[in-house]
C-alpha cells in the first residue's frame, strides 16, 4: 500500500512540476519548456503548436542568424501559454500575409525551431532543384506617377531551367534589397506551392536618400532541408516618383499658412470680386490649386485649370485614377520659373498623402494660361 501511495505522489510530483508556460531563461529552459507545454497536447495541436513558433521564428522577430532568432523568439513568447502563442502566431501570419491559422489543418510540416540535424526520408522540404530564377514586374501602376510597386516572384527550377513542382511544402523565402552596397530592405515569406507570389515591394518602402542612381540590387534565398538557394538581380531599375521622401516641416513653409481657399459661389448669386490682373504671380493658381486638393474641395481645385489633358471633371475627381484618391498635401515650396504676358512656368516641391496613407513626394511643374485676367493651370508634369 505504502508502494502505490509513493508511486501516486511521485507522478504527481512529476505532472506538477512540468511547465505550462514559456521559460526563456536560457535555451535549454526554453526547449524544456516548450517540451513541456507541448507534451499535455494531442498530437494535432503539437504539430500546430510546432508551426506557431516556427511562424514566429521566422516572421515574428528581427535577428540574424537561427541562435539570435532563438534568443529574440525566447524573449517575444517568455511567460506566455499555448493559447497565447497560437494567438500571436495568428496575429504574425495575418500581418505577414501568410496563408496559415492555428484552428486551421497542419500545413507546414514538421517544424522544429531548435534544427533539424538531417533529412528524414518524407521531409516535404528536401527539394531537388538545380538553380533559382526570379522574375520580376511592376505593380500597381498610376496613370500620373507609374509604378508603384514591384512583383518579386522567385522559382526553383530543374538543370532545364523548368520549375519543380512544390506541393505540401514550407520554403523559407527572404528578400533583400541592397543600393550601393548597403542594405536597405528585408522581408520574409514561405512559398508553400507553385501559386507562391513572392514579395509586393512597395517603392513607397524604399527611402529616396539610400537609393543611387535609382537603382536596387535584389537577393532572394530559399531554403531547403539540405541547401539554401540564392539569386541576386543587379541594377534593377524603381520608380523615383515613388519612392519615400523625407517630409517636409509645414511650419516652415509659407504657403500652407498663407494661401486662400477657392470659394466657389452659388449658382444665381453674381460676384462684383475683381480677377486676378494678368501680372499677378502665377504661383498663386498653383497654391490654391493645391491647397484645394488638400481640403478636398476637388471643384474648386478643377476650376483653377484649364487643363485638356485632365478631362472633365468626373475623370478629374475620380478616387481611383484622379485627383479623388489625395488624402492631404503638405507644400514644401513653390516657386515661379518664367512669366509672360501669357504663359508662365511654376515648380512646386510637395508630399502628397492618398487614401491609404502611403506618402509620395513630387517635384512638379505646371504650366499656366492667362485666361481672361486669371493664371490658369493648362499642363502637369511630375519631374
Amino acid at each position: 500500500m505504502k508502494k502505490i501511495v509513493f508511486l501516486f505522489l511521485f507522478c504527481f510530483l512529476m505532472i506538477a512540476c512540468k511547465k505550462d508556460s514559456v521559460d526563456a531563461t536560457n535555451t535549454k529552459t526554453l526547449q524544456s519548456s516548450i517540451n513541456d507545454m507541448a507534451s499535455s497536447l494531442n498530437t494535432l495541436k503539437q504539430v500546430k503548436f510546432s508551426e506557431a513558433l516556427y511562424i514566429l521564428k521566422t516572421f515574428g522577430v528581427e535577428a540574424d542568424g537561427d541562435v539570435n532568432e532563438l534568443n529574440a523568439l525566447g524573449k517575444l513568447i517568455d511567460g506566455k501559454k499555448v493559447p497565447e502563442i497560437f494567438a500571436l502566431a495568428d496575429q504574425v501570419a495575418q500581418k505577414n500575409g501568410i496563408d496559415w491559422s492555428s484552428t486551421g489543418p497542419p500545413s507546414l510540416g514538421e517544424m522544429n525551431i531548435f534544427g533539424n540535424e538531417m533529412a528524414k526520408e518524407s521531409d516535404p522540404n528536401d527539394i531537388s532543384a538545380s538553380s533559382l530564377n526570379i522574375i520580376t514586374k511592376p505593380m500597381a501602376v498610376d496613370s500620373v506617377l507609374g509604378p508603384k510597386s514591384l512583383q518579386i516572384v522567385p522559382r526553383l527550377v530543374d538543370s532545364s531551367g523548368n520549375s519543380i513542382v512544390i506541393e505540401g511544402e514550407a520554403l523559407e523565402t527572404v528578400l533583400e534589397v541592397f543600393s550601393n552596397g548597403r542594405r536597405i530592405l528585408t522581408s520574409k515569406n514561405l512559398m508553400l506551392d507553385n501559386n507562391f507570389k513572392g514579395f509586393n515591394m512597395r517603392f513607397a518602402a524604399l527611402p529616396a536618400e539610400k537609393i543611387s542612381n535609382n537603382q536596387i540590387d535584389i537577393t532572394v534565398s530559399v531554403k531547403t532541408t539540405k541547401k539554401t538557394f540564392k539569386m541576386s538581380k543587379i541594377g534593377v531599375t524603381v520608380n523615383p516618383k515613388a519612392l519615400l521622401m523625407p517630409s517636409g516641416n509645414p511650419a516652415n513653409n509659407p504657403t500652407n499658412v498663407t494661401a486662400d481657399v477657392a470659394t466657389i459661389p452659388d449658382e444665381g448669386v453674381t460676384t462684383t470680386e475683381t480677377p486676378a490682373a494678368a501680372t499677378a504671380d502665377p504661383k498663386t493658381s498653383v497654391s490654391k490649386f493645391l491647397n484645394n486638393l488638400s481640403s478636398k474641395n476637388l471643384k474648386g481645385a478643377y476650376e483653377t485649370s484649364e487643363n485638356p489633358s485632365w478631362g472633365s471633371y468626373e475623370t478629374f475627381s475620380n478616387p481611383t485614377s484622379g485627383f479623388g484618391a489625395v488624402k492631404n498635401i503638405n507644400v514644401k515650396n513653390i516657386t515661379t520659373n518664367s512669366v509672360s504676358s501669357n504663359n508662365a512656368s511654376v515648380n512646386a516641391t510637395y508630399d502628397v498623402i492618398d487614401k491609404n496613407g502611403q506618402t509620395t513626394s513630387l517635384l512638379v511643374t505646371f504650366g499656366l494660361k492667362n485666361i481672361n485676367g486669371e493664371w490658369k493651370i493648362s499642363s502637369y508634369k511630375i519631374n
